[in-house]
């Protein structure tokens, strides 16, 4: 079964991460990855009651953390640890994430 997971910040700037070999994240860690995330880089619900959806973490997380974090090969393992915990976290093998139109699909 296929696994990757594309983050999208506009043409020409995607980024896939193929998840085939790469260790799975056990769902509860990945849940607590987000969290963490979310909190570390001072994201803020995007729903006006408050809540905060898994996808929505998805989501705030990969536009708070930069196209950088993506892009740079300093911050790979950061960026492979998020493709990790998006996939894991949502139960999905395939997850695209569009920044810009801050939508999710899979």
């Amino acid at each position: 079964m296929r696994s990757h997971v594309t983050v999208i910040w506009g043409e020409p700037f995607t980024y896939r991460f193929d998840l085939e070999e790469v260790q799975p994240m056990p769902h509860d860690m990945a849940r607590s990855w987000l969290d963490e995330q979310f909190t570390f880089l001072g994201c803020e619900p995007i729903r006006a009651t408050g809540k905060v959806l898994t996808a929505d973490k998805v989501l705030c997380v990969a536009q708070a953390a930069g196209e950088a974090r993506f892009r740079d090969e300093a911050h790979h393992a950061w960026a492979v640890a998020f493709a990790k915990a998006a996939s894991a976290a949502l139960a999905k093998p395939v997850v695209s994430v569009d920044v810009q139109a801050m939508t999710l699909s899979y």
